[in-house]
Parts: structure tokens; sequence; C-alpha cells
């Protein structure tokens, strides 16, 4: 990695965290108002982020609990849209997996989009970490924009509507991932996963609860780990 890196990998994962907190923050803020607005009190919303902390699960559990959907289907579609996490802690086991429990238990809790694919990018790269620098490096990547997703939340909660007005921010998640993720694509076998995503999720869109990206994202690890068993890797 280039010199300007910091040394330490939790710093050098604190700013490679930074430009989420661009989108993320404002992401809880609007959680906060759209909470508040669907009945939810201050304490209501501010415990959701803080025991949920995942954006997409639980924007999911609360768009049905405003139209009053059972209990048990509001728990099935977050759970649903929060499988990936699954996804991510196994391709995460090689990396972390020989770390102490506690360390990896904390990791679980700050498994987010962007902690996980910026600390797998970093993971891949030259020069190696080891496991005590791996989970540093995860930390890093979320030790400012977890607290601010909770105080995101707080404050959309208790300033409501007036905090966001004309604002709209439901593009820039995508298009910040997508370049993130972009230049990890650097196999034969990344691109068919990334090319069977695509079109898998965009042709079962219609599936409920975002399962039809589950499918997707199953799909997408079969083909890739096909071609690498397929060249022998």
């Amino acid at each position: 990695m280039p010199s300007t890196i910091p040394k330490s990998p939790f710093v050098a994962g604190f700013w490679a965290g930074m430009p989420f907190i661009a989108v993320g923050f404002p992401f809880s803020v609007f959680f906060g108002i759209v909470a508040t607005e669907a009945g939810l009190s201050i304490a209501q919303a501010s415990g959701f982020s803080l025991v949920v902390v995942a954006g997409a699960s639980q924007f999911t559990a609360l768009q049905l609990m405003i139209e009053d959907a059972p209990v048990w289907s509001v728990v099935a579609a977050a759970l649903a849209v929060n499988l990936r996490m699954a996804m991510y802690s196994a391709s995460l086991q090689p990396h972390l997996g020989s770390a102490p429990f506690w360390h990896r238990a904390f990791v679980a809790y700050l498994n987010y989009d962007s902690s996980y694919a910026i600390s797998m990018a970093r993971y891949e790269q030259n020069p190696p970490l080891n496991v005590r620098e791996k989970v540093r490096f995860f930390i890093g990547t979320v030790s400012l924009m977890t607290p601010l997703w909770f105080l995101g939340t707080f404050l959309g909660a208790i300033f409501g509507k007036s905090i966001l007005v004309g604002i709209d921010i439901d593009f820039a998640m995508p298009i910040l991932f997508l370049a993130l993720v972009a230049p990890m694509v650097k196999t034969l076998a990344h691109l068919a996963a990334a090319v069977t995503s695509i079109i898998a999720a965009l042709l079962l869109a219609f599936l409920p609860s975002g399962t039809g990206l589950l499918v997707a994202a199953a799909l997408a690890m079969i083909v890739g780990a096909e071609i690498e068993r397929r060249r022998g890797r």
C-alpha cells in the first residue's frame, strides 16, 4: 500500500470509512424522521437503530409496521434483508476466524455493508495484516459511523422533517457502494458473479421483502465458486 496510509490499522480503517459518513449520517437522520412519523417514540426509534444497526432492514421493518403487518412478517422480512450479513460473515471467517470470541462478536455487531466491503478490499492488498490488525482495521472503519448512526436517528426523531426538506439522498448509497466494490472485480469469477447477481436481481425484483436479492446473491456465489473450481483454484 502507499506509504501515505497510516501505520496504525485502526487509523487506516478510520480514514477508509470516512466517505460513508456523508451518506450514512443523513440516512440515519431520515430513519429517525420516518420512524417518529410512523408513530414510534424517540426512545423506540433510537432503540431500533441501537439494536438493529442496519439501515435496509430497519426501513423494511418500519414500512411493514406502517402497513400494520403481523409481527412475524415484520421480523421475517427484516431477517431476510439482513441474511446477506451471514454471507459476509462466511467470507470474513478465513480472515478473522482465529480472533478471540469477544473480538468476533464485536465485529459481528459492526458488520455493515461499508465495513465489510472496505475491510475485504484491504485484506486482499499488500502488505498483509495479521488477525489482530485485521480486527483493528475493521473496527476503525465504523468507529465514527456507528455513534453517528445512533446520533442521527436521535436528531431525526427530535427535529422531524425540517432537517431534510428538499433533499433526496436515495441515490447516494448505491453509487458510493458501487464505487467501492467495482475495483474489487479482478478475476473472471468475480466478474461472472457480479453479472449473475445483476441479472438475477432484475429478474427476481418481483419477489417480496428483498428475497430476490438473497436468491441473486446465492446464485452469484454458486457461479463464482464453480468458475474458481474449474480453473483449479
